[in-house]
């Protein structure tokens, strides 16, 4: 990550979830005089920000690279079956090829990680040195149950920025893989962020999660509550699942929340890895039928 500049509020809402305030941040700081390089990265935030808000008609992509890939990455998400997915993810793989510039190697292992494609995404930023780099790996490698890695980016992140926002949040995504001994640490950093930032969708999912690690079900069921309350415009899968997980550790009844996030997330992996368990049990269901 650079040094603090024009960017720093910018960087820091987007990774905090606030996309709204990232677009507002960009909007502000668009006629101040920066570098090239500052002026595309801050396009680049823009329309990440479209992209966290779902926004995918705004994702206008452009002539660079970087910018085509995010253009994929919301045609990804707008792709209504598994087989165009498949060819956008083709795609992706085409542009990063030719153009494999930090920018473009962050937003392929992004539409990678969507895709199930953990090794894949791995390998794009394996070699990064970028704050984003290090943190996407360090999520990457929890996918991979090497929290061990996991462990030693979030030493590269607190050696490259102690203070910063993705450095926070990594420490979070370690104590929550770590298990029920780290979660107080989790919840007092998350805490912390929400003081200072503000909630976000991100942030209470993460929050949600921390909960249900410590065993808290009933207040992770409040915090995600509150989410979909409070940020009823913006839809979002990891919500729901969540929200799925919580109230079935209850013993409540799920198969609404299951058919409400089916309906809006058609093509979700978790969608689509339930229908895959459903069709193996009417498979072998078949030969145990009584036949009267």
């Amino acid at each position: 990550m650079s040094d603090p500049d024009d960017l720093y509020t910018l960087r820091a809402q987007y990774w905090m979830g606030h996309y709204q305030l990232t677009l507002d941040e960009a909007k502000s700081i668009a006629r101040r005089p920066m570098s090239p390089a500052l002026k595309q990265e801050r396009e680049e935030f823009l329309q990440r920000a479209h992209l966290g808000l779902g926004e995918y008609n705004k994702v206008i992509g452009g002539d660079t690279a970087a910018l085509q890939a995010l253009a994929l990455r919301a045609q990804y998400e707008q792709a209504t079956n598994e087989d165009s997915q498949a060819a956008i993810v083709e795609q992706m793989k085409a542009v990063v090829a030719s153009d494999s510039t930090p920018s473009t190697q962050l937003y392929a292992a992004q539409l990678f990680t969507a895709h199930g494609l953990t090794k894949d995404a791995l390998a794009q930023v394996h070699l990064g040195v970028t704050m984003e780099h290090m943190s996407l790996k360090l999520q990457l490698f929890l996918k991979l149950d090497r929290i061990d890695l996991a462990e030693d980016q979030l030493v590269l992140l607190r050696q490259a920025d102690e203070d910063a926002v993705l450095t926070a949040l990594g420490s979070v995504h370690v104590a929550l893989a770590t298990g029920r001994s780290a979660s107080d640490a989790a919840i007092h950093t998350l805490s912390q962020l929400s003081e200072q930032y503000g909630p976000s969708v991100l942030l209470m999912n993460l929050m949600a999660a921390a909960y249900m690690v410590s065993g808290k079900m009933e207040q992770a069921e409040t915090v995600l509550t509150d989410c979909r309350r409070d940020f009823s415009n913006q839809l979002c899968a990891d919500t729901m699942i969540n929200l799925i997980v919580c109230t079935q550790h209850q013993g409540k009844e799920v198969m609404p929340l299951v058919m409400e996030l089916k309906e809006a997330f058609p093509t979700h992996p978790y969608c689509q890895g339930l229908d895959r368990v459903v069709g193996a049990f009417e498979r072998e269901s078949i030969k145990y039928k009584v036949v009267a």
